[in-house]
């Protein structure tokens, strides 16, 4: 199970600390409060199968809730960003019997549960020890039992571009083997320290930063959320030797850089990591310049339990432009048939190996799409170099990528139709400097609105991230010959013949 990664730890060593002169628990101290919190758990009538949701903020508590959600039963954890709307999607599409929060918090969260799912909240004392508060059970005390390496230790969604977002469960295993390919890929050692300051509600952050050290026996440094301000302050005063990230951060970071003048704590890094989404060679390059600290460009999925291949620690080649090599999984290029492409010939990418899932929860029809032969098609386009380098192509789906946030633009679909002024809708990406794709729409008016109007709609039932930036008001929509709305020739057409209303 994947409590028994903080086993690798020295008992007495760093585990865990929240930056800022934050609170910081050893191996030994949090392995035992894990064991706590999953015990409290069972007293609350909640185990093996049962769906514990969470909405928390980074931080020991989310981290220890994790642990203990996926040793009582399976963790679920949530965007505390989400609105009313997402939340009572989530909770129903997982059929979660429980939602750990924020003391008197996330008042959104709460509704959305109703009767339904319990409310536990989630509190730290001035020791660093998390406790659990709730005011019901969902029934009778469970007995303390432990899952196997089969048992589903998480559920996270993904998004689709033709349907609502699916169900991505996580074995132990698949998590188990991901934090080992990590951590063995990089040479990760207890000498390491790793600055977490990705979200740990995705499996970059909660796998990579976070599962990958502990399998090494390393440090994690959580901070709350990414802040350019203190970000270099906190490397050194931590003495991060790594932090994974997506290429807005690295931006943010490069932007604010002085040319010639090394960052002060840099000097501790051994590493940087990048993924998510696509790093510019260029924007490679300046880092590399601004922090005199080599990058290492990865590619990871939900479905793989986040990584399936990176370029690796020099002295080795690191190609610009390329994601790097698969490591310990498979990665193969398929044609529309599935048989398998030469290097050089550009196709879907498809992956094998233990990290990777066993299908989609209750979903058959997407499971028949999404596998063939043993492979699982990302669906993603790209090809293999002669060296088995990977380099992306494009996105065969449809998903917009804004700052390694992946959106399914049929969501958005659907909320846009709810406003009572539009009737028909198409969501799309537009490209943007700070986010890589922004989110836009073009929608066809059954009586007058303005944009602001629309995206303030967006913006009251969607989380921020997700909502409309760019609103065109059409006549109608473009489409295919054959009648088909396609969202690339739509937003190709908008672009060309249209500016924002």
């Amino acid at each position: 199970m994947i409590v028994e990664l903080l086993d690798h730890g020295n008992p007495d060593q760093v585990a865990l600390t929240t930056a800022g002169g934050g609170h910081a628990l050893t191996y030994g101290n949090l392995r035992a409060q894990v064991q706590d919190l999953a015990a409290s758990l069972n007293q609350l009538g909640l185990g093996r199968g049962d769906r514990i949701a969470m909405a928390l903020p980074n931080g020991i508590e989310l981290i220890s809730s994790f642990l203990a959600a996926a040793t009582a039963g399976t963790a679920a954890p949530l965007n505390p960003a989400y609105k009313y709307d997402e939340f009572k999607f989530y909770l129903e599409d997982t059929k979660a019997r429980a939602l750990i929060l924020p003391p008197g918090e996330l008042e959104e969260a709460r509704r959305a549960a109703g009767d339904q799912v319990l409310i536990i909240e989630a509190s730290i004392d001035s020791s660093g020890r998390v406790q659990y508060a709730s005011d019901g059970k969902v029934g009778p005390a469970q007995s303390v039992d432990q899952p196997t390496d089969d048992d589903i230790a998480l559920m996270l969604h993904t998004s689709g571009t033709t349907s609502r977002p699916k169900r991505v469960p996580l074995a132990h295993k698949n998590l188990k083997i991901s934090a080992r390919n990590v951590a063995g890929w990089y040479q990760l050692s207890s000498d390491d320290v790793s600055l977490c300051v990705m979200p740990l509600f995705h499996v970059h952050g909660l796998v990579a930063s976070t599962l990958a050290t502990f399998y090494s026996g390393g440090s994690v440094v959580v901070v709350p959320r990414f802040n350019p301000l203190t970000f270099w302050a906190t490397v050194r005063d931590h003495r991060a030797t790594w932090y994974s990230a997506v290429p807005t951060i690295h931006q943010v970071l490069v932007s604010r850089a002085k040319p010639g003048m090394r960052p002060q704590g840099a000097e501790f890094l051994r590493f940087i990591r990048s993924c998510s989404a696509s790093l510019s060679p260029q924007t490679m390059f300046d880092i590399e310049e601004r922090f005199g600290v080599p990058i290492l460009e990865a590619y990871g999925m939900t479905e793989a339990a986040h990584q399936m291949a990176s370029n690796p620690l020099p002295p080795e080649e690191r190609k610009p432009g390329s994601v790097g090599m698969g490591g310990s999984v498979r990665i193969a290029i398929l044609n529309e048939k599935g048989d398998l492409l030469p290097p050089g010939a550009q196709g879907e990418i498809s992956i094998q190996g233990p990290n990777v899932f066993n299908g989609y929860e209750d979903n058959p029809q997407a499971n028949a799409a999404a596998f063939t032969n043993g492979w699982f098609r990302t669906g993603d386009q790209g090809f293999l170099d002669d060296d088995g380098y990977l380099t992306l192509s494009g996105r065969i789906k449809e998903l917009i990528n804004r700052g390694g946030e992946k959106i399914s633009p049929r969501e958005i679909d659907e909320i846009l139709v709810g406003h009572p002024a539009v009737a028909e809708a198409v969501c799309f990406g537009i490209p943007d400097r700070t986010y890589g794709e922004e989110v836009a729409a073009a929608v066809v008016l059954r009586t007058p609105a303005t944009e602001s109007e629309i995206i303030k709609y967006c913006e009251g039932v969607l989380a921020a991230f997700k909502a409309p930036k760019v609103i065109y008001i059409l006549d109608s929509i473009p489409k295919t010959a054959t009648g088909k709305i396609q969202r690339r020739i739509v937003a190709a057409e908008v672009g060309k013949n249209s500016s924002p209303a």
